[in-house]
């Protein structure tokens, strides 16, 4: 299949990543970056560096009159999601795939409803470590997309048509006969790892040793399971599972969420500990490890003045 069109919106560290991969792998795409404002100005002036290459991609702004993408990435933060969808407008038409690349259990929802003409597969990036400074992002492991039909053990022709983008694009994907099972596992994943190491602004290593830190990562993931369990969702073994990936990480790289603590911006924490806090109260299951990293995390919001 000749890719015709393929828009990214979101360009930090993970939407920067795999659209240097796209732009290496697939040149002959038509490769969209929708921005708008200033920083649609500061991508078309200094372009984006990705592990040392200079990407210029051709930037869109949401009003531009563009034809619909075969394939939309979505890689913005969770509480830029609705600005996001409203931007997406003209890129999105029957049969455009939209792969929603955030963290959470809730953004394929709102894509699904503001665009039912598209198909919204459920998806998780799992498994890069790019970090993102100013204009230069770097990874050590692209990591690979998990991605699944959004009904259990569906083989749909559309999954089909994703998997055969992604492989033409040069982006590494697994695909996830229960995509919902592997949403909360990565769900789980963050809660932990990206929320601990964000309280600690450390990197990744403070986590991969055996230690205090390594355990409230652990505590607050066994949250994760217990919620799970109430809603429906078997998360047995998820929390070694998750090791594993953890121990090929970089150490010296952040988390997306300990990057933001870095430069004092606002967090996902509502996506994150306030989740659980939410379904902790609706399924009576206690939360106190997320209580406390929420309450934690929207102090630090009120000292930096964000959020």
């Amino acid at each position: 299949m000749v890719v015709a069109v393929i828009s990214v919106i979101g360009l930090g560290a993970v939407g920067a990543s795999y659209a240097a991969r796209i732009a290496a792998t697939l040149p002959e795409a038509e490769l969209r970056v929708v921005a708008e404002g200033e920083r649609a100005v500061r991508l078309r002036r200094d372009g984006i560096r990705v592990n040392g290459t200079v990407h210029r991609f051709r930037v869109t702004e949401p009003s531009d009159p563009v034809a619909p993408a075969d394939l939309v990435l979505v890689a913005v933060k969770c509480h830029d999601l609705d600005e996001a969808i409203a931007q997406l407008a003209s890129h999105v038409g029957p049969g455009t795939i939209v792969v929603s690349l955030l963290n959470g259990i809730t953004s394929e929802e709102a894509i699904a409803a503001a665009y039912p003409q598209a198909y919204v597969p459920l998806a998780a990036a799992v498994g890069i470590d790019g970090v993102r400074e100013g204009g230069d992002v770097t990874y050590t492991g692209l990591g690979w997309v998990e991605v699944g039909d959004p009904v259990p053990g569906s083989d749909s022709p559309d999954l089909a048509r994703l998997e055969e983008l992604l492989t033409s694009a040069g982006v590494p994907y697994r695909r996830q006969q229960d995509m919902v099972a592997a949403l909360w596992w990565k769900f789980l994943v963050n809660v932990g790892v990206n929320q601990v190491t964000a309280l600690l602004e450390a990197p990744y290593a403070i986590v991969q040793a055996d230690g205090p830190a390594r355990e409230l990562m652990r505590a607050a993931q066994r949250e994760v399971v217990a919620v799970a369990r109430a809603a429906g969702v078997d998360l047995e073994g998820a929390i070694e599972r998750w090791l594993g990936v953890l121990a090929t990480l970089g150490p010296a790289s952040y988390s997306s969420m300990a990057q933001d603590a870095l430069a004092h911006r606002r967090t996902e924490v509502d996506q994150f500990a306030g989740t659980v806090v939410e379904l902790g109260q609706r399924y009576g299951v206690a939360t106190p490890v997320n209580d406390v990293l929420l309450s934690a995390f929207l102090a630090k919001h009120q000292l930096w003045g964000v959020g």
